[in-house]
């Protein structure tokens, strides 16, 4: 069994219009945002073997508060510049190299890309994957090279407006 939690980046600033898209930091609304969420993995004992993130700043951020907020080191989330432009292709990429000892995996990045992607498992599929939003499948597989069409299981979909108040 392999679990995937597919989270977009927490919101972000666009205060300074000359800053580079790869360097905007996020919002502290962002930031309150995500807490919402840590609380509710925590809630949902969730454990974390492997954190890959978009090398973009604001899903730096973001993977960096999650991993400190569920007691997973930061100094162990793997950067990787390819998922800031990625497609759906390329993050299905992103497993046929991980080592299958790794049973809980979390992707952070961005938006179109990972709406497409969550969507090729949600029925009905999503319109928009929202900041600090995640989604978490369980597949019926013992490697990662395999989930593309493995059986797949929605364990839950937790967006901050959705959990506010529980």
């Amino acid at each position: 069994m392999k679990t995937l939690y597919v989270v977009r980046h927490a919101k972000s600033s666009w205060e300074f219009p000359a800053l580079p898209d790869l360097d905007r930091p996020l919002l502290e609304k962002g930031k309150k945002r995500t807490k919402r969420v840590i609380d509710f993995l925590l809630k949902h004992h969730v454990r974390i073997d492997l954190i890959i993130s978009s090398s973009a700043l604001r899903a730096r951020e973001t993977a960096d508060y999650l991993a400190r907020g569920i007691g997973f080191d930061p100094e162990s989330i793997k950067l990787d510049p390819s998922l800031y432009h990625a497609d759906s292709e390329l993050l299905f990429d992103q497993f046929l190299d991980l080592n299958d000892d790794i049973t809980s995996l979390m992707l952070v990045g961005h938006n179109p890309t990972l709406t497409n992607f969550v969507n090729n498992w949600l029925n009905p599929p999503i319109d928009w994957l929202p900041t600090s939003g995640v989604v978490c499948f369980e597949f019926d597989a013992l490697r990662w090279k395999d989930i593309r069409t493995a059986t797949a299981r929605v364990k839950f979909v937790a967006f901050p407006k959705l959990i506010k108040g529980q």
